[in-house]
């Protein structure tokens, strides 16, 4: 299904349980020693995919460790993003001199909990989802909104490095599967050029799904 919001040159891979066996490497298992089990299988699902997105690149299965922030380490000159959720594994990965910045997530498609949209929504963005909700209540726009700013995230923080707040972000979605996210990012990141990103979303099979992917600029060297 995630292949439906990406562009040519992303490579996915998806998983809809963790029934067979994924391989770990050393470091990997190490890293997972003394989790739960339900755990270990998500994240080794979850790496598995990202090996398979590797490949659909050409590159060759690595270690993918989580560094500060928790997103996985991809090797040089590679972009990619790992998303998981009840029911659902996915990863993307691109050449890095085609695709500056790559971030998916997924979601249930049911209501948010209670009180978290307070928490991850402005009131211009609050009233924004009314009136979508007012035109077509099929789409949970709530928890469309929360999964196309964790995209976003996982777009912006392996590029800067840097924090970006739920109301760092403010993202308007439209009725045709796209949405526009307006950064406003810390001072450490004012040197940002464009601050708007751009994604898709699709709502299928009992899951939201989106998509940022900010192609780089040309001439640039992966």
């Amino acid at each position: 299904m995630i292949e439906e919001l990406l562009p040519p040159g992303v490579a996915s891979s998806e998983a809809f349980d963790d029934e067979a066996p994924a391989v770990l490497f050393p470091a990997e298992a190490a890293l997972m020693a003394g989790r739960r089990e339900r755990r270990r299988r998500q994240f080794a699902t979850a790496r598995a995919c990202a090996r398979r997105a590797l490949a659909g690149i050409g590159r060759e299965p690595v270690a993918l460790l989580p560094g500060p922030g928790g997103a996985p380490g991809w090797p040089a000159g590679v972009v990619g993003s790992i998303t998981h959720c009840e029911g659902y594994r996915a990863a993307v990965a691109a050449p890095a001199g085609t695709v500056a910045a790559l971030g998916i997530d997924a979601e249930p498609a049911g209501p948010l909990p209670e009180g978290v949209l307070g928490l991850v929504a402005s009131e211009r963005e609050r009233g924004r989802l009314a009136v979508l909700g007012a035109r077509d209540g099929s789409v949970p726009w709530e928890r469309l909104l929360f999964c196309a700013k964790e995209a976003v995230y996982k777009a912006w923080y392996p590029a800067t490095g840097l924090w970006l707040g739920f109301a760092d972000a403010e993202v308007a979605l439209s009725r045709e599967g796209t949405f526009r996210a307006v950064l406003r990012p810390p001072v450490a990141a004012a040197a940002v050029v464009d601050p708007v990103y751009e994604g898709r979303w699709l709502v299928a099979g009992g899951l939201v799904l989106t998509a940022v992917v900010r192609h780089a600029p040309a001439g640039v060297a992966p």
